[in-house]
């Protein structure tokens, strides 16, 4: 009955609301789209998470449109943002300060600009004291964004959920790829890989770097229980980062993406993954290769949005259980 007498009178909460912590209850089709609602602002005083946008698509390998990516996550969360995470036991809205911390500023002329511009943006947000949760974007992003958090904790423990695995040999520093955005983190030292594990994988890679893989396949034959007991077995107590392509999800489910494959984790899968996963240090994350305009449904983006509620929910957890 409180969503509904507040409705009446919320609207814009993203610029109206009072305080940075609780459930928003205005109409999920009117307003403005921050994600869940959360208040916009450059202020990171006090704040737990700051959730913040990339919008860049220009290292895709074949179908682009990325860069709607963060506008159609903040869309879709707004049917979201009302009620505690489902399942979670916990109400991260409630007990932090989370913010939607807008949308990196780059030159989208001046590519060779863009990575350090976006480490930069990151180091700002963790310099503050706040984690980040990133909407993008094509999963190159994931590359400039692991640097900044090296930096901070050292080389990181990945939880990598993809049908591709982003190995492709690349040494050359001048390229940018969303294919080789984990090679370059593994070959810089930004991440280690003994403690990463990448989730959904279902393309050929020659030379993993030592990450570990569970196989699309292995997963449905062995089941979410297994997934997450080897997850946590690999990243162990260290700091570990989460990042969520969208075709890691089975195109049946998120068709609006660059590089679909057939054969990926059931929407169902990912959401119990994510959920159990709970208890990990983890200290920031991203969901990444969400493309609207491949999608009339909306539900890639749906997808997206609920990626990004239990990321947050994984770093409050992070924080508050373990």
């Amino acid at each position: 009955m409180a969503l509904l007498e507040d409705a009446k009178s919320d609207i814009d909460t993203a610029f109206t609301r009072n305080g940075l912590r609780g459930h928003s209850f205005e109409n999920a089709f009117a307003g403005a789209t921050s994600f869940l609602r959360r208040t916009y602002t450059k202020d990171l005083a006090g704040v737990d998470i700051a959730i913040t946008g990339v919008c860049f698509d220009q290292a895709t390998s074949h179908r682009a449109g990325t860069r709607f990516g963060p506008r159609a996550i903040r869309e879709a969360s707004s049917l979201i943002a009302y009620d505690p995470p489902f399942g979670w036991g916990t109400d991260p809205l409630e007990d932090m300060a989370v913010v939607d911390y807008g949308d990196l500023a780059f030159d989208y002329a001046h590519t060779p600009s863009f990575p350090g511009a976006l480490t930069d943006h990151i180091a700002t947000i963790l310099k503050a004291g706040a984690g980040a949760i990133t909407l993008g974007g094509d999963h190159y992003i994931t590359y400039p964004v692991l640097r900044a958090y090296a930096q901070k904790y050292g080389p990181l423990g990945v939880i990598h959920f993809d049908a591709h695995s982003d190995l492709w040999p690349d040494d050359n520093p001048d390229r940018i790829d969303h294919g080789t955005m984990l090679y370059k983190a593994v070959k810089d030292g930004y991440v280690d890989p003994r403690r990463s594990l990448q989730i959904g994988i279902r393309t050929t890679t020659e030379d993993y770097l030592g990450v570990n893989v569970l196989s699309a396949r292995e997963l449905h034959e062995k089941g979410v229980a297994h997934a997450v007991a080897l997850a946590k077995d690999i990243v162990g107590d260290g700091p570990t980062y989460v990042t969520f392509d969208i075709d890691a999800l089975d195109p049946a489910y998120a068709p609006g993406t660059g590089t679909p494959v057939w054969g990926g984790l059931h929407s169902w899968q990912a959401a119990a993954i994510l959920r159990d996963l709970a208890g990990i240090n983890m200290v920031g994350g991203d969901v990444v290769e969400v493309s609207p305009p491949y999608d009339t449904t909306g539900a890639t983006a749906i997808a997206g949005a609920h990626v990004a509620y239990d990321l947050i929910c994984l770093y409050h957890w992070a924080r508050t259980q373990r």
